[in-house]
C-alpha cells in the first residue's frame, strides 16, 4: 500500500505574506516606502549637487539636462533638495516611532496587565493628552518649552567648550529634536490605549494563567506571550501611524516649526515656493506641484502598507 507523501505546512509569516501580496495598492505602497528608505540612505550617491549650494546666475530655471527638476529662487538644484528631504522625514519617522512604540508598549503593557492605580493614572494621562490638538500641543511645546531647552544647550556647549553641541544647535537640527519629542509624546497615547485593550482581552487566557502558575517572571509574561499575541493590530497601527508621522513632518515645516532653512525638508520647499508662484509665476507651479505630490505619495503609502496588513493578519477577513 502506497502512503502518501507528508506535505509540509507553509511557514505563518510565508502565508500572512501571500495574503499581502494579494493587495495590488499594498505592495505599491511597499515599492514606494522602500524607495523613500533607499534615498535617504544613498542621498548623497544620488544627489548630483550639494542641496545647499546656491547659483544665483541660474535662478528658477525649468527643468534640463544639467537641473532634471530644475531651480528655485536662489539657484539651488531642486532634485537635490528633494532627495535630501526624504532624509529628513525618514529621520524623523524613526525616531518619533522609536520613542511612541517604546513608551506605548510598555505603559499600555503595565496598565492592561497590573491594573488598579497604575491603570488609572496611565489611563489619565492618555485622556489628558487626548484632550489637546496635536497641532496646538507642538505649538505650545515650541513657543514655551523650546526656547529654554535650545538655550541651554547652546550654553552647556559654550562653557564646556563643546564645539560638536554648539554647531549641532546653530544647524537647527537641536530645534528639530524638540519638536520630534514633542511628537512623540503625542504618539505613544493612542498605540498605549490600543495595547492596553489586547493585554485586558489576553491577560485571563489559559496560557497566561498557566505561565503565572509555574512562575514564570512577570516581565517575560509581558514581552513574550502578551504582546507577541497582540501584533495584529498593534502592526497594523503602527503602519498607519508612520504616514501621519511624515505628514506632521512636512506641515510643521511648512509651518516654520520644525526643520529649519538652509536643511532641506518637503514643507520648506513648499514654503518658499506656495506664496511667491502661486499669483506671480503660475508657470512656476511645478516647484510646487512636485513636493505636494511626493509627500502624498508617502503618506498614502504608508496607509496602503496599513490596509494589507489589516487583511493579511486579521483573521475575521479572510
Amino acid at each position: 500500500m502506497q502512503t502518501q507523501p507528508v506535505v509540509k505546512p507553509r511557514p505563518a509569516w510565508y502565508v500572512t505574506w501571500q495574503r499581502f501580496a494579494r493587495n495590488k495598492p499594498a505592495l505599491l505602497g511597499l515599492c514606494v516606502i522602500t524607495l523613500l528608505v533607499l534615498t535617504a540612505l544613498f542621498a548623497p550617491m544620488l544627489a548630483p549637487y550639494d542641496y545647499a549650494k546656491t547659483n544665483l546666475n541660474n535662478v528658477e530655471k525649468p527643468p534640463s539636462a544639467e537641473h532634471w527638476l530644475g531651480t528655485d529662487q536662489i539657484g539651488r538644484d531642486m532634485l537635490s533638495r528633494l532627495i535630501y528631504g526624504a532624509r529628513s522625514v525618514v529621520f524623523v519617522i524613526f525616531i518619533v516611532s522609536t520613542i511612541s512604540l517604546t513608551l506605548g508598549l510598555t505603559l499600555g503593557a503595565i496598565a492592561g496587565y497590573f491594573g488598579g492605580w497604575s491603570d488609572t493614572l496611565i489611563s489619565r494621562v492618555i485622556d489628558f493628552l487626548f484632550a489637546f490638538p496635536d497641532l496646538l500641543f507642538i505649538f505650545f511645546i515650541a513657543a514655551t518649552l523650546k526656547p529654554a531647552i535650545v538655550n541651554s544647550l547652546k550654553s552647556f556647549g559654550q562653557t564646556n567648550n563643546i564645539q560638536g553641541l554648539v554647531d549641532f544647535v546653530r544647524s537647527g537640527y537641536a530645534d528639530y529634536l524638540v519638536v520630534m519629542v514633542a511628537l512623540s509624546i503625542l504618539g505613544w497615547a493612542g498605540l498605549a490605549r490600543l495595547v492596553r485593550g489586547q493585554i485586558l482581552s489576553l491577560r485571563e487566557k489559559d496560557f497566561v494563567l498557566s505561565a503565572q502558575a509555574v512562575g514564570v517572571p512577570t516581565y517575560k509574561i509581558i514581552f513574550r506571550y502578551l504582546i507577541p499575541n497582540s501584533l495584529a493590530p498593534i502592526l497594523v497601527a503602527i503602519s498607519m501611524g508612520l504616514g501621519g508621522i511624515a505628514l506632521a513632518e512636512g506641515i510643521l515645516a511648512y509651518l516654520g516649526i520644525g526643520l529649519q532653512p538652509p536643511n532641506p525638508s518637503w514643507g520648506i520647499i513648499l514654503s518658499d515656493n506656495v506664496g511667491r508662484y502661486w499669483r506671480e509665476w503660475p508657470e512656476m507651479l511645478w516647484l510646487i506641484f512636485l513636493p505636494f505630490v511626493i509627500m502624498a505619495s508617502v503618506v498614502f503609502a504608508f496607509n496602503f502598507v496599513g490596509d494589507g496588513l489589516n487583511e493579511a493578519l486579521n483573521p475575521e477577513l479572510q
